[in-house]
């Protein structure tokens, strides 16, 4: 791996890392445009590195520092956890069957849709919508 690639690579988990610590979202909002943008990953490769990146650091570092302030519901997140395993395997499936350019546009539609919706909760919280 090249010095450039090592530093990208780096500075992908750090900056994904960071919004995922202060917004929850998993980084692979982050990651998965990442790794195929800037790094040159199919869209297949960049979510299953994706997931594979967020299993250990997602679950030990960011939970205990949450867990520690009393954020923490764990039977809540068991529950989900159970149906997220499922879910994930389900997912995969349903992944792999589609070409690259489908799930691209399947995932841009996701974080298109959810950025909407977003901004019109926070603007209607705020008195502004």
């Amino acid at each position: 791996m090249l010095l450039s690639s090592l530093g990208l690579l780096l500075l992908i988990g750090l900056v994904a890392g960071i919004a995922s610590g202060l917004f929850g979202i998993g980084g692979g909002v982050l990651i998965v445009p990442a790794l195929v943008y800037l790094v040159g990953f199919s869209q297949h490769m960049a979510i299953g590195t994706s997931l594979a990146i967020l299993l250990p650091p997602v679950g030990l570092a960011a939970v205990l520092q949450y867990y520690r302030y009393g954020q923490v519901n764990i039977k809540a997140a068991l529950i989900v956890a159970a149906a997220l395993f499922v879910g994930g395997w389900l997912g995969a499936i349903l992944a792999n069957h589609l070409s690259g350019p489908q799930l691209k546009l399947a995932f841009g539609i996701f974080v298109v849709g959810m950025g909407i919706y977003l901004v019109y909760e926070a603007l209607r919280q705020l008195s502004l919508f």
